[in-house]
C-alpha cells in the first residue's frame, strides 16, 4: 500500500516527464486501487485475438477496433473496482470457505484438476492466489449486478404495443410466394439438352402430370424429395431472374424454363401473400426481451452512475 501511495504522489506532484512515465503504466485509479495498462491488455487479449482474425487484411480498421476495445475494457475494469469498493463499504461479507468452494468448482468445470490449472496459470504468468482473487471478484461483481440490475422487470402490454407501432419497419414481411421448383443442372454453359428436358417436363405438367412428382423424378435441387417445395419465400431470397418470374407468375401455372446460366429452373407458385406486418403475437416475446434488456441497461447505468458519485476515479 505504501508503494502505491508513493506512485500516486509521484503522479500528482512529480515533474511532467515523471508523470508521463507513470501514466504509461497506470491507466486509472479507483479510490486506492490502480489499474495498469498491462492489466487492461491482459483483460482485452482474447478479444484482440478475435479482432486480429476478423480484420487480418485491414490493419487500420484492426487498430481502430483494438483502441475501442481497450477503452471498453478499461471502463469495465473501472466498473469492477467501483462495485468491489461498494461491496466492502456496504458491509457485505464473503467467507473464505465460500470462495474456496467456488475455486474448486471452477477448477472442476474448466480445468478438470489442479495440476492442469497450475500448468495453465504458469503459462499465463499467474499465481494461484491471483486466480483465487479473480474468482472472488468475478463472483462479487456478478452477485451485485444481479441484485441491482438483473432483478425481475415487468414489461407492460402497453409498452409492447407502443414499441411494435413505433418500430413497424422491423416487423415488415415483404411479398411472399409459396413456391415449388424443379432444378436442372447444365453440364456446360453451351449445351442445350438440359433446356430441352425442361421443356419436356413443362409439357408433361401442362398435360396433367403432378409438379411434385416431376420434381421427385427429375429435379437435382435440395428439395427434390419434398416435391420441390420451397415453402413461403420472400423476393430477397431468390436470384433476381427467379424473383422476377416468381412474383409475376399466375398461381397454379408452371413457368417456362428459366435459364440462369449454369442451371435451368421450372417454377410453380401455389399461393401468394402481399407485404404485411408480422402479427404482434408472433413477435411479442422478442419485443419483451428487447424492452427488458433496455430497462436493465438503464438500471445498470443508474446504479453505476450512483456508485461513481461516491468514488474517487482518475484516468491517466
Amino acid at each position: 500500500m505504501k508503494t502505491f501511495r508513493f506512485i500516486l504522489v509521484l503522479a500528482v506532484f512529480a515533474p511532467a516527464c515523471v508523470r508521463a512515465e507513470v501514466a504509461d503504466g497506470v491507466k486509472a485509479v479507483v479510490n486506492d486501487r490502480a489499474i495498469s495498462f498491462a492489466e487492461v491488455e491482459d483483460y482485452t487479449r482474447p478479444a484482440i485475438e478475435a479482432l486480429r482474425r476478423q480484420y487480418a487484411g485491414q490493419p487500420e480498421v484492426f487498430q481502430q477496433k483494438v483502441n475501442e476495445t481497450l477503452n471498453d475494457s478499461l471502463e469495465q475494469l473501472v466498473e469492477r473496482q467501483i462495485i468491489l469498493h461498494s461491496f466492502d463499504t456496504d458491509g457485505y461479507k464473503l467467507p473464505d470457505s465460500a470462495v474456496d468452494e467456488m475455486v474448486q468448482e471452477r477448477i472442476r468445470e474448466r480445468f478438470g484438476d489442479r495440476v492442469t490449472l497450475m500448468k495453465t496459470l504458469q503459462a499465463q504468468g499467474l499465481t494461484f492466489e491471483q486466480f483465487r482473487k479473480q474468482v472472488r471478484e468475478q463472483y462479487i461483481e456478478s452477485a451485485l449486478r444481479n441484485q441491482n440490475v438483473q432483478r425481475e422487470i415487468i414489461v407492460s402490454p402497453y409498452k409492447v404495443q407502443a414499441y411494435y407501432e413505433a418500430n413497424a419497419d422491423k416487423f415488415k414481411l415483404d411479398d411472399q410466394v409459396k413456391l415449388r421448383m424443379i432444378v436442372l443442372t447444365k453440364t456446360s454453359a453451351t449445351e442445350t439438352s438440359t433446356l430441352q428436358l425442361a421443356r419436356e417436363i413443362q409439357s408433361k405438367i401442362k398435360a396433367g402430370a403432378s409438379f411434385a412428382e416431376m420434381s421427385g423424378v427429375y429435379s437435382q435441387g435440395s428439395q427434390q424429395h419434398q416435391g420441390g417445395d420451397w415453402g413461403w419465400v420472400e423476393r430477397s431470397v431468390l436470384r433476381k431472374e427467379l424473383a422476377e418470374v416468381a412474383f409475376t407468375l399466375p398461381m397454379g401455372q408452371v413457368s417456362d424454363p428459366i435459364d440462369a446460366g449454369d442451371t435451368i429452373y421450372l417454377m410453380l407458385v401455389e399461393e401468394k401473400k402481399p407485404a404485411q406486418l408480422k402479427p404482434l403475437a408472433d413477435v411479442r416475446n422478442d419485443i419483451e426481451k428487447t424492452l427488458r434488456t433496455q430497462q436493465q441497461a438503464q438500471l445498470q447505468k443508474q446504479w453505476i452512475d450512483g456508485l461513481k458519485k461516491k468514488t474517487f476515479i482518475r484516468y491517466f
